[in-house]
């Protein structure tokens, strides 16, 4: 969980930096389809209008980033960093032309990325997070709804969308706790051949076969026999 402590530190200290300066580094933020805000793709999910819009922000940043670092640790780095820039990356492309700040579209894609995971992956472990994830997040969905002022829900949309993506083009990446355990009775048959007491395919020979390898067994037995005294 380093991971998410140092994230909600970062973010925590922006703020203490605006705070303490009288500063607004809001104008870092995105600000679609400009060149001057494409750097709010790197800057403005650390960037937060007041303490307030930190405080709500930074629960479920730090315990879904501490979850995905726990749970899906081959992924996380890449995933986390999929969502945090394709999420900025797509409010440039198609937002509205207001600057666009805090870290509620990546909480979005976050929240996106362990429920489709769970969907994906299917097993155990990933449908019991997306579980929780939604019991805990679903009332989230609201925030995708327009017309809300002072909010960004085009981030809170494009980040869902992002984080079905990663949850999508990373789902073969199962780690060792996902992968299922083959049974013994499954194994190369050649490797455990003499745990048998029978045949393996004893049960799947008719009578007549099972007759004719008796006759045939016999016959051959008769030859070696005639061979020996001869």
């Amino acid at each position: 969980m380093s991971f998410a402590f140092q994230v909600t530190a970062v973010i925590w200290a922006v703020q203490a930096f605006q705070y303490f300066l009288n500063i607004d580094l809001g104008r870092f933020g995105v600000f679609p389809r400009t060149e001057f805000g494409l750097r709010g793709i790197l800057f403005s999910p650390l960037i937060h209008a007041n303490w307030e819009h930190l405080m709500a922000n930074t629960p479920p940043l730090f315990a879904l980033t501490a979850m995905i670092q726990f749970f899906y640790r081959r992924v996380a780095l890449p995933s986390m960093l999929t969502i945090y820039l394709l999420t900025g990356a797509a409010v440039w492309a198609f937002g509205r032309p207001v600057f666009h700040i805090g870290a509620s579209g990546v909480i979005y894609g976050l929240v996106a990325f362990v429920f489709w995971t769970g969907i994906f992956r299917r097993n155990l472990k990933s449908i019991a997070l997306a579980l929780l994830v939604a019991f805990y997040y679903g009332s989230m969905f609201l925030g995708i709804l327009p017309g809300q002022e002072g909010i960004s829900w085009e981030s809170h949309l494009l980040g869902g969308i992002v984080g079905i993506f990663a949850a999508f083009i990373f789902k073969g990446s199962l780690e060792q706790d996902e992968q299922r355990k083959i049974p013994s009775w499954e194994m190369d048959g050649s490797a455990n051949e003499d745990k048998f007491l029978l045949d393996r395919d004893v049960f799947d020979k008719t009578l007549d076969q099972r007759k004719k390898e008796k006759l045939e067994r016999r016959d051959d037995g008769y030859s070696n026999w005639f061979s020996n005294h001869s």
